[in-house]
């Protein structure tokens, strides 16, 4: 059963990839990689957002005797009316019928002026919202999706051939009928990875930050949620498009993220992406509050915290105001530590805004960089606070050229607040990976490994080690895994004995063939 559906699932995924391609051949040339996935990822959520509401209405109109044959996209706009206001209030926006993707694309060859019927559609969308509680959610979710843009062409005509293409290859994709759980595959999710992957050595490390590796999700959700089978509310403070959080959503449902899914981002193009991937996954827009803004100077989530479990890929050493804010040495997320991280290296920084937000019961999976493990001066003072106080539970060494955008070997750091031990695990997993394509890949089996080792939390030779805080704090609190798990030693064994007799018997018999050599020479000599 699982083989079958390892094969549905790279089927669906090829075909997806084959259309994705198809569709960037088409655009090839007007429209470059990162604004192209823009008008891919827009159109696919006009999509979803069409055929979600359309599947809602009908569900729940079908009920009604007499009324099995209802289709909403068949309605006049002036009939649909009547559901608007009830619709909003529960779904958050509302599409008249004659505004849905699949009128829209059934119209769209005849009408000259395409590009105007979708920037009013787009709007109308963002207007149904307007005064609601689902505004925030709404705005400004089309603001990428500029159908007047040069780049589609330098005339109307030009872009609206663009535009025609772009509506009739995303309809045309399988994306389950309005039901993304429909495919074994998460369709979005591969969508924006493949568009990711396609384009990641022209953006360079700009398109790959915003973006964690599906199996790195994975396993960053199943490690905060070990043992337990729903959570009060996640959150991700540095949350990209949104990856790691919707990987609670496929791991437990839902509905069993019971008061929802938090987030916070610095970059506007990619927090209108996260909006969109949680609308995309059919997370209810009062089921997600992802805030736009920089966390570490201005958090957003005060009234939220604590979260059950946190998750989060923080950007790389960048820089953040440090100690040239007099106010943040006494915030009360980084006051604990008595000092506060680099300026250059806001790693750490983020480490401890997310311990301050973690609940007591919770647990926080995070990937860095390697140099937070063992890097002096500050960083190393932050380290000393959370060994000292027993928060760290786990570092785990990925492998390498797991990330778009870098090579570097990352690792994950566990954090919690309940530890029954005085002890940290060591995870050396930086072979447990394939090749697939031109990136390593973390596969179930790599991931189960890993698992395993972190739920039995004792020492697996070569693999794992459970080292107490005394070690690591005589070790000047240098957390790399390389300190603690010892590496397999693939060297051959060699008797010294048996290699010395060996050479001996090499060295007699050069001997041997010299002295043969010089009697054959002397007799060529002596025969001339």
């Amino acid at each position: 059963m699982a083989n079958n559906t390892n094969t549905n699932k790279e089927q669906e995924r090829a075909e997806l990839h084959r259309t994705i391609w198809q569709i960037a051949n088409d655009l090839r040339g007007s429209v470059d990689g990162w604004d192209f996935k823009q008008y891919v990822l827009g159109m696919l959520f006009y999509r979803f957002i069409s055929e979600n509401l359309t599947n809602y209405i009908n569900e729940n109109e079908r009920r009604i005797p007499g009324n099995e044959s209802f289709d909403y996209a068949r309605l006049s706009d002036k009939e649909a009316e009547f559901g608007r206001a009830d619709t909003v209030k529960e779904k958050g926006f509302y599409i008249l019928p004659s505004e849905l993707f699949e009128n829209v694309r059934a119209r769209a060859r005849n009408d000259n002026n395409l590009n105007e019927t979708l920037a009013r559609v787009f709007q109308n969308i963002e207007n149904s919202a307007k005064g609601t509680d689902s505004e925030d959610s709404l705005k400004g979710l089309f603001d990428d999706l500029d159908v007047n843009s040069s780049k589609l062409g330098n005339t109307v005509e030009k872009r609206n051939q663009k535009l025609v293409k772009l509506l009739e290859a995303i309809g045309d994709l399988k994306l389950g009928n309005g039901n993304y759980h429909d495919n074994t595959i998460d369709a979005f999710g591969d969508a924006y990875e493949f568009l990711m992957t396609m384009y990641a050595s022209n953006a360079g490390k700009s398109g790959g930050e915003f973006f964690t590796p599906q199996e790195v999700s994975e396993l960053l959700a199943h490690l905060t949620t070990v043992g337990k089978t729903e959570v009060n509310k996640v959150y991700d403070p540095c949350c990209g498009s949104g990856s790691l959080l919707l990987k609670f959503a496929k791991i437990l449902g839902k509905e069993n993220v019971r008061q929802g899914f938090f987030g916070q981002e610095i970059n506007l193009t990619t927090y209108n992406l996260c909006r969109i991937n949680m609308f995309l996954h059919d997370i209810n827009y009062n089921h997600f509050d992802i805030a736009h803004g920089d966390t570490l100077t201005d958090p957003k989530h005060w009234d939220d915290e604590p979260f059950d479990a946190i998750v989060s890929n923080p950007p790389y050493s960048i820089k953040w105001e440090g100690d040239s804010n007099p106010l943040l040495i006494n915030d009360p997320r980084f006051a604990p530590a008595g000092v506060l991280a680099p300026k250059s290296k806001a790693d750490l920084a983020f480490v401890m805004h997310m311990l301050s937000w973690l609940s007591a019961s919770g647990t926080a999976a995070i990937v860095e960089f390697p140099g937070v493990l063992y890097r002096g001066g500050a960083e190393q003072k932050i380290r000393q606070y959370l060994v000292d106080n027993n928060y760290l539970d786990t570092v785990i060494q990925l492998p390498p050229d797991l990330f778009f955008g870098t090579s570097i070997a990352t690792c994950i750091i566990v954090l919690k607040k309940n530890k029954k031990d005085s002890k940290t695990l060591f995870i050396d997993a930086s072979a447990e990976f394939v090749r697939g394509g031109n990136k390593n890949k973390l596969t179930e089996e790599n991931q189960q490994k890993i698992l395993d080792a972190f739920v039995r939390r004792e020492d697996i030779p070569h693999f794992a080690k459970l080292v107490s805080n005394q070690t690591i704090a005589g070790n000047d609190y240098n957390i790399a895994v390389s300190t603690y798990v010892a590496q397999k030693d693939t060297r051959q064994e060699v008797d010294i004995h048996t290699l010395n007799t060996e050479i001996a018997r090499i060295v007699a018999r050069q001997s041997e063939l010299r002295k043969a050599i010089d009697e054959i020479v002397a007799e060529l000599e002596g025969n001339d």
